[in-house]
């Protein structure tokens, strides 16, 4: 397994990254227990020795662990890695509600800080936009952490396009984060148009559908009482019975390719611009080695042209988020 990832960079920024970067959340939150941490650290170290030089985390992730964590990984080769983090809930809890108000931005980005042992967060993204705050106030305020060597980019979290242009025009976003996937598409409606046109990159967060489109889960599947995927509607037992025609669509063509579910989903992702860069995130090193691999998949345009045919006949069941959690995007 000698997988060394090519680079590509987020928009017009001139951040580069790996081909592939590492969602971490995973790891401390939001999917059952969080792993046990030296297992942690040896995955995060595998995926930087297999070329992965972009990690992605969040205060909201435990709240605070999984920046510790990373903090503690990563402090080896900090200066070979790009470190994304995230501001924007009170107290690091999204339970709570949205602060991005300029006083709690400078103090998450402190204590992020901290937590990362770094001198400067080179991603910081406002988490989910904040309905209380001047979008033009938030990116203001980010502005000035740059200006002061704290910070290296600006980045939104599921964003909707009238947002990004504002928070573009008084500082330059480097990055959009959101959910896009063969099962999830709507980001090329509206917004990846506006990020082509502003020189943004995108960064899609769960681009093998949580774990659905890896073929591991099906309608027997049950999740620990603290996997966030309990509340999903599209996770519901009759929608992923449902949903399972996306899965034994993809194996089949995975077959094909020689490739596994995963990584045909993963390429899928890569090929539809030059400017994504996809952050699966997983426990096991199997599976990230998995991931990784799909950057050497190519597909070929009647390739891609096929699943675009297959796919666009298949209608997803089930919300991708709870009422409540779709308040909270594209806003």
């Amino acid at each position: 397994m000698d997988t060394i990832l090519h680079k590509r960079k987020l928009g017009n920024s001139g951040l580069e990254v790996s081909a592939i970067g590492l969602g971490c959340m995973g790891l401390s939150f939001g999917y059952g227990p969080a792993a046990d941490k030296q297992a942690a650290i040896t995955l995060i170290r595998r995926a930087y020795e297999l070329g992965v030089t972009f990690f992605d985390s969040a205060e909201a992730y435990g709240p605070f662990t999984n920046e510790e964590l990373l903090g503690e990984a990563l402090e080896p080769f900090r200066d070979h890695v790009v470190i994304a983090t995230k501001f924007g809930f009170e107290r690091g809890r999204p339970d709570l509600g949205m602060n991005s108000k300029p006083e709690n931005i400078r103090n998450v980005a402190e204590a992020a800080l901290k937590r990362l042992r770094t001198d400067r967060i080179d991603l910081l993204y406002q988490h989910r936009v904040d309905p209380n705050v001047p979008i033009e106030e938030v990116a203001g305020t980010v502005k000035e952490l740059i200006a002061e060597g704290k910070v290296k980019h600006f980045g939104l979290s599921e964003a909707g396009a009238a947002t990004i242009r504002k928070a573009h025009a008084v500082q330059p976003v480097t990055a959009l984060q959101s959910e896009y996937s063969l099962w999830w598409r709507e980001p090329e409606k509206d917004i990846m148009p506006t990020l082509e046109e502003l020189g943004i990159g995108f960064v899609p967060f769960s681009p093998l559908g949580k774990g659905f489109l890896t073929g591991a889960i099906n309608s027997g599947t049950t999740f620990d009482t603290t996997d966030f995927r309990n509340i999903v509607p599209r996770f519901a037992e009759k929608n992923r019975k449902a949903n399972q025609v996306i899965v034994d669509t993809l194996a089949a063509f995975a077959l094909k390719k020689n490739a596994t579910p995963a990584q045909v989903a993963l390429a899928w992702v890569l090929a539809q611009k030059p400017w994504i860069v996809p952050i699966p995130g997983t426990t096991k090193i199997h599976r990230l080695e998995e991931n990784l691999t799909a950057e050497k998949i190519t597909l070929t345009p009647e390739d891609l042209q096929e699943i675009e045919h297959v796919f666009s006949a298949i209608q997803v069941q089930g919300a991708r988020y709870p009422a409540a959690l779709q308040q909270r995007v594209g806003k």
